[in-house]
């Protein structure tokens, strides 16, 4: 056995323990405070609400428990067990020029692993958030996304992987700055694009109707120095029963998105509260430091791939008996999430760090107290639990638990003059 095998197995052994580890402590620890609501919710959450959030999480867990052990195993079989060395055999079998089987093997690949994932996702939409009312989602509009997500795919995954693959084939040694330039800007063009063509694909938007609202919405606006091409309210109760905001895009191309199923929950001043934790986001330059970060750490990974692409054992210790430029790039896409789990507390921090940032400018801009308010009618509505097990938390969780966040927020007290 070589040792890349070797330590493929084991990072993947201990990532895969871990998991179930973390997972079993989290069902563990919601199922012993499954019917106690705690105290700070005691006069908003009732019993019956917080019960339905446990069991709703639990649900979830033990079907990421499951799924874990899917991926996991399908990613033993795409590399070990020669699922990948068979595709590029039927690719090169074809004989195009090296470039296209490159982008022949990539695109079947991702297709071969959306529809071996497409029973979980069914199961998930259909079995589970049905069972807890919140799916909404019809086979026909389910089919519908699949279809427009395999479309998506051709029309830009397939340009990408030429170019890349091209780069990596033409540009000699440094050809991992110039792929990493490519994919930067890509994901620059797809953020900006994503508001006003791709988003309208799955849903409707549709311009803030409600008069009253939209007034104090663009007064806040005006307040945190904040423009946008429009406020929409999508359609995502055709969907879902959950409820969300968020603001989408960059530059000249942002967009302000409420769900509908949360304008018909929250009171005005709530809904304002949210969209100023939203604008919290703006304000503390937190996209643009979750931009360079990405920059940085892609621009890194990829300097570790333009190493490896070049080592034989990375090929033959995970399956692959020929190397090429593109069975690089799979493989590094297949195997770098089992050593990145661990990295995974590093980035929820930053995440959590955030969210209480954000939540502090809404707490100036409006009120702390009509963000409270808002946050445990999302707890509530979403069936979020309230008692997540504090080491799962830490590896998972992108905002921070429901009672720290609201204890946090309600030690903000009233608005004071902006900072």
């Amino acid at each position: 056995m070589s040792q890349v095998t070797l330590w493929f197995l084991i990072a993947l052994a201990a990532a895969t323990a871990l998991e179930l580890w973390l997972a079993s402590r989290h069902v563990k620890h919601i199922s012993r405070y499954r019917e106690q609501v705690p105290t700070s919710f005691a006069d908003n959450i009732s019993p019956e609400a917080h019960v339905k959030g446990a069991d709703y999480t639990i649900a979830k867990t033990r079907f990421g428990m499951v799924d874990t052990l899917y991926e996991n195993g399908l990613r033993l079989f795409w590399t070990l067990g020669g699922g990948l060395a068979l595709l590029d055999t039927f690719w090169r079998s074809q004989e195009f020029d090296p470039v296209w089987t490159g982008v022949g093997v990539i695109i079947s690949a991702f297709l071969i692993m959306s529809l071996l994932a497409l029973p979980f996702s069914a199961w998930f939409t259909f079995s589970l958030e049905e069972r807890f009312g919140f799916n909404k989602t019809t086979p026909g509009t389910f089919i519908g996304d699949l279809l427009k997500e395999l479309m998506l795919l051709l029309i830009f995954g397939v340009p990408l992987a030429w170019v890349v693959l091209w780069l990596m084939h033409s540009s000699g040694e440094l050809w991992w700055i110039y792929v990493w330039c490519v994919w930067f800007g890509f994901s620059l063009l797809m953020m900006w694009l994503y508001p006003a063509l791709i988003a309208p694909l799955f849903n409707k938007f549709t311009p803030l109707d409600d008069a009253s609202l939209k007034t104090r919405i663009e007064s806040l606006l005006d307040k945190c120095g904040f423009s946008s091409r429009g406020i929409f309210v999508m359609d995502g109760s055709k969907r879902s029963g959950h409820g969300n905001a968020y603001f989408t895009g960059f530059g000249n191309n942002k967009r302000i998105v409420f769900y509908d199923t949360l304008l018909k929950t929250l009171e005005p001043s709530e809904i304002e509260a949210v969209l100023a934790h939203e604008l919290g986001h703006f304000r503390r330059k937190h996209i643009q430091k979750r931009m360079l970060m990405m920059a940085v750490i892609s621009f890194l990974t990829l300097a570790l791939l333009g190493w490896l692409i070049d080592v034989p054992e990375f090929y033959t210790g995970l399956g692959v008996d020929q190397p090429s430029t593109y069975m690089a790039l799979l493989l590094f896409m297949l195997v770098g999430p089992v050593f990145t789990v661990f990295l995974q507390p590093v980035f929820s921090k930053l995440s959590r760090s955030h969210e209480y940032e954000a939540d502090e400018y809404a707490a100036v801009q409006t009120r702390a107290d009509d963000l409270v308010k808002a946050l445990v009618k999302l707890y509530r509505d979403n069936a979020s639990t309230l008692t997540p097990d504090p080491l799962y938390s830490a590896f998972h969780d992108s905002h921070p638990p429901a009672p720290l966040r609201v204890a946090h927020l309600t030690a903000q007290g009233q608005p004071h003059p902006a900072r």
